[in-house]
Formats: structure tokens, sequence, C-alpha cells
């Protein structure tokens, strides 16, 4: 079984739920008292904070290449990004590692190919849905038609996750205040729903939305321990 490495704490508690999930999902499938083998490298949230409100990608990059360099140099064998809107600094990681970078959007991409959706509404911070690095892999790679919020409910949809669900805060107003952005977008024609930020997984768990929804984190899970146990 292939050792699976986890950049994480962006914020922790999404990052809880990778370990979580990885160790289940193993379990699942090789059986026994079988768990993963994982090594984690965890990052001071409020430093990457600071850095994307000053728009320090190039910053958020180094931090990712020592983190995934400490990874390497403690013997993993993959590389996972436990968040969705730091792969905007992913192609550090793949220049300074030799090891094999799982990206989120490709896995998404993947599971959302294999239902055949092609209209997806993307949710997450104001950078996942406005800038390219994520929107451009599920375009090009996946002939995916992608839509977003307008501008003001990217907006409250931005700040609700900094201020909210990224300190832990889960709360009915903001479940049905994302509910109601899917439901415009099912208006629309949005077959499904990319949960592009892995604290709305949480939030939106076992939530009935009428169409299908992607929690990224979950798909990147899988794809890990399938990659880790072939």
């Amino acid at each position: 079984m292939k050792t699976i490495g986890l950049i994480g704490g962006m914020g922790w508690q999404s990052s809880k739920l990778y370990y979580e999930r990885i160790n289940k999902r193993v379990n699942e499938k090789v059986g026994g008292s079988h768990s993963a083998k994982i090594i984690l490298v965890s990052v001071d949230f409020a430093e990457i904070e600071q850095r994307t409100f000053n728009n320090d990608w190039i910053g958020i990059g180094s931090i990712m290449a020592k983190s995934a360099k400490q990874l390497e140099k403690a013997g993993a064998d993959i590389v996972l990004l436990c968040t969705n809107l730091i792969h905007i600094a992913s192609q550090a990681i793949i220049e300074n590692t030799s090891l094999p970078f799982l990206h989120i959007a490709d896995t998404t991409g993947v599971a959302i190919q294999e239902m055949q959706l092609k209209k997806i509404l993307l949710l997450g911070t104001k950078d996942t849905m406005e800038k390219d690095f994520y929107t451009k892999i599920l375009h090009e790679n996946y002939g995916l038609e992608v839509i977003i919020p307008n501008e003001t409910d990217r907006k409250e949809l931005h700040d609700m996750i900094y201020s909210e669900l990224l300190k832990g805060i889960f709360t009915d107003v903001s479940k049905q205040k994302v509910i109601a952005l899917i439901t415009k977008a099912r208006s629309q024609g949005a077959e499904g729903v990319i949960l592009g930020c892995t604290e709305l997984g949480i939030l939106l768990s076992d939530q009935e939305i009428g169409i299908p929804a992607f929690d990224t984190g979950d798909i990147h899970v899988n794809q890990a321990v399938t990659m880790a146990i072939n």
C-alpha cells in the first residue's frame, strides 16, 4: 500500500475529514484491521489566509512547495492538497517534488464526466469561482460548461466561507442560503453542483438539493485511496 501525503490545515476541519475518510475507505476496500498509510503536513491557516487577501500566490506557492518537500522526505508516495482554493498554487508543488500530485479539479471532472453531465454550477471562494485555475481544467479536459453565481451572491458566499465555515461554524441559515443559490442555478439549467470548498461538503452533508452534488473532498479521497491500494 502506498503512503498518502496530505498538505492540510486550510482549514483543519476539512483536513480532519480527509484523514477520517481515507482510513474508512481503505478499510472498506481492503478489510480486516487495515488502515491507511498517511503523512500529514499541516500549515498555519492564518498565514495562508493573510497571503490570499494580499494575492500573494507566490508566497503561498513557496509554503506549498516546502510542505510537499517535507512529505517527500518523510516517505510519501502521493501528494494531495486538502483544499480547493490553494490549488491555484499547485504548480509550485508539481515543480518542487517528484511525487505524483492528485489535482482536485481533475478528480472532480472525472466524477462529473462519469455521470454524463454537461452544465455544472461551481461554488467556492471568489477566486475559485472567478479565476481559471479550476474552471479551465473542467472545461478543457472534461468538456464541461461551468456557471457561477452572480457577483453579489459570489461575495456573500465568499464571506460566509471565511467568516463561518473555515472557523467551524455551520448554521442552518447559511445552509439555506447555499441551497437557494443551487435552486437558482437549477432554473438556469445547471445539472449538478460542485461543492468547490471542502467545507461546503460539511455544511450540506446529507442535504437533499435536487441535483447531483459533487463533494470535492470526498471525490479526492476516493481517487487517492484507489491509487494507494493499487
